[in-house]
């Protein structure tokens, strides 16, 4: 009897009651929640830190705000260019009229020319006019001279012949005028081109 009463005490020693068990863990919580438990990162680590933050969104600005003035000045480009270049299609479109009243005015035989001379000259009116309108946007004829060096850039060779009293690379013959918009080659003019001449 008097063991069973003394296991119950040493029990009752060794294990607090409930109550006194939930109160001792709140506290110890409460302890290991503390700012002074908590493992948090030093002032320096925090402004280190903030400091890479800053630079990294410091370096996606600049480079979103490079992005943007680079996407202006491509707009601003485009737009001068289609300003600039943008009726070239319709000027290219136009050049063959041009040729056929320049063939036009070329195939009047001289006996029937003073027959034909207000005709001729009506032609050739609406021929300068034509050129007049397309050099207000920029197109310029480009007119070779039998005799002229061949220049590729402006030219470009029908047939190559050898032709005595020349050099190889003279302009021998034009079939057909070139025109250039501003700096941009619309059609080279078509011309004929001296070989070495013959022996």
């Amino acid at each position: 009897m008097n063991d069973t009463k003394t296991k119950r005490s040493v029990a009752e020693e060794e294990v607090p009651k409930t109550e006194e068990r939930i109160a001792g863990s709140s506290e110890e919580l409460i302890d290991i929640t503390s700012p002074e438990a908590l493992e948090d990162p030093s002032d320096d680590e925090r402004i280190a830190a903030l400091e890479t933050e800053r630079d990294v969104l410091q370096d996606k600005f600049m480079r979103a705000l490079a992005d943007a003035e680079n996407a202006r000045k491509r707009s601003d480009r485009d737009r001068r260019e289609a300003e600039r270049y943008g009726g070239s299609r319709l000027a290219r479109d136009l050049l063959p009229v041009f040729d056929n009243m320049k063939r036009a005015v070329a195939a009047v035989p001289e006996d029937a020319r003073e027959a034909n001379k207000a005709l001729i000259e009506g032609v050739e009116l609406t021929m300068r006019e034509l050129l007049n309108v397309l050099g207000k946007h920029g197109v310029r004829v480009i007119s070779p001279e039998v005799g002229d060096r061949f220049d590729p850039q402006l030219h470009d060779a029908m047939f190559e012949a050898p032709m005595p009293g020349t050099v190889a690379g003279e302009v021998i013959q034009v079939e057909a005028d070139g025109f250039i918009l501003h700096d941009r080659l619309l059609r080279p003019a078509k011309v004929g081109v001296s070989s070495t001449p013959a022996s």
